[in-house]
């Protein structure tokens, strides 16, 4: 599948897509009102930071307990009611006067709950398309997710100077509550991937055999490291240019929406293997000018060829699955999106601790340090790869 026209003719892709599109906006939205209020309130890059990426490191937890639920939950009913969970959550944190540690508590059980969410958002997507059109599929998934992040963020800036940082989070509990609406309407009743009780043994039992495999660790290395890092960068916008904290992430969102189109409709498929690692490192070294304390027009470009970068995760994901079992796609790439948002919000409290420390532009270069060394280990200790080797099955009696 390599057409825009056939992926769209796939019957639920649309609904799919549009229910994950809102979902997105209403969660860029929220978060920069969120990280917004946390800031003037405490005035420190740190909470500011975990504000906006603090639920990705609940991911941890929700990885090791929650993720099994991800191939055993019917699709439908558990995105509307994520959608509808989140929709809550950002309203309580509007409410005048909450303490901060409820806050945060509130942001620690949308972050276990989302937990779940990659895995059945991902799986389903699997579900609907044929094994050749995931990364297709996938690619327009990421699009939306950068064209929704640059709408947000945008909608969230603006929002934040004519009304506030509540009104904003308001604003994004409205749009989870059409995401719930739109999974609830447009997707058709399917059954679980897997049978069997959700539970945590099942989850780390499934979690060691996905590890199990050395090929199938590196590719989750790949997927999580270097990019959590990038995503550290990023957290500090608001601290580093509290005012124009919002061009800087829709310039971060275009980027990503550029390289996703890119990697994802015209990236031949020999080429696919050699180009991750220059991809992510790609993602790091624009990062390296803020040593420059550059201006606006120049921090603006250097985020946008930075976030080009991201259209690695997909030549990634495509390599996980292709070594991961058709009945353990979901709970793979749960884990792979727990394991992602849990390293950005690791990163991002590295990267708050550091810029607490030094300065704001001084953390984001250490952590671009970070990430190239990351890439280019992984580049030297890797092995060539060809392209997709869709063995899934052989895989299933290896590690079994």
């Amino acid at each position: 599948m390599r057409s825009y026209r056939e992926l769209f003719r796939t019957p639920e892709f649309i609904p799919l897509f549009l229910t994950c599109s809102v979902q997105v906006a209403a969660q860029t939205v929220a978060g920069l009102g969120l990280a917004t209020l946390v800031f003037r309130q405490t005035g420190s890059p740190l909470l500011s930071s975990l504000a906006l990426f603090g639920p990705s490191l609940a991911q941890l937890l929700g990885a090791a307990t929650l993720l099994s639920a991800a191939d055993r939950l019917p699709p439908r009913a558990a995105l509307a009611g994520m959608a509808l969970f989140f929709a809550v959550g950002s309203a309580a944190t509007a409410v005048p006067g909450l303490p901060i540690g409820a806050v945060f508590a509130i942001l620690l059980a949308q972050g276990l709950v989302g937990s779940v969410g990659g895995g059945v958002r991902y799986g389903l997507l699997g579900e609907i398309l044929p094994r050749d059109g995931y990364l297709l599929g996938r690619s327009v998934m990421n699009m939306a997710v950068g064209g929704c992040q640059i709408a947000g963020f945008a909608t969230g800036g603006l929002l934040v100077a004519l009304l506030s940082p509540r009104g904003t989070l308001l604003t994004g509990a409205a749009l989870c509550l059409a995401a719930a609406l739109l999974a609830r309407l447009g997707l058709s009743r399917r059954a679980p991937r897997a049978t069997g009780r959700a539970s945590a043994t099942e989850t780390w039992r499934t979690n060691r055999r996905l590890w199990s495999s050395r090929a199938r660790r590196r590719v989750y290395v790949a997927l999580w490291v270097p990019n959590g890092l990038i995503v550290g960068c990023e957290s500090l916008f608001v601290p580093y240019d509290p005012e124009r904290a919002g061009l800087l992430f829709a310039c971060g969102a275009l980027g990503m929406l550029v390289g996703d189109t890119i990697v994802g409709r015209f990236v031949p498929g020999r080429l696919r293997g050699p180009l991750a690692a220059p991809l992510q490192a790609l993602l790091a070294a624009p990062f390296l000018l803020f040593a420059l304390d550059p201006g606006l027009p120049l921090a603006l470009a250097a985020v946008t060829v930075s976030a080009v970068g991201y259209g690695a995760s997909l030549l990634y994901q495509e390599r996980l699955m292709a070594l991961v079992p058709d009945e353990l796609s979901g709970h793979a790439l749960g884990l792979h999106t727990s394991g992602m948002l849990a390293l950005q919000g690791l990163s991002a409290a590295l990267a708050g601790a550091v810029a607490q420390a030094t300065s704001p532009r001084t953390a984001m270069v250490v952590l671009a340090l970070a990430s190239l060394a990351v890439t280019l280990t992984l580049a030297l200790t890797e092995g060539p790869w060809s392209g997709p080797r869709p063995s899934p099955r052989k895989d299933r009696q290896r590690t079994a």
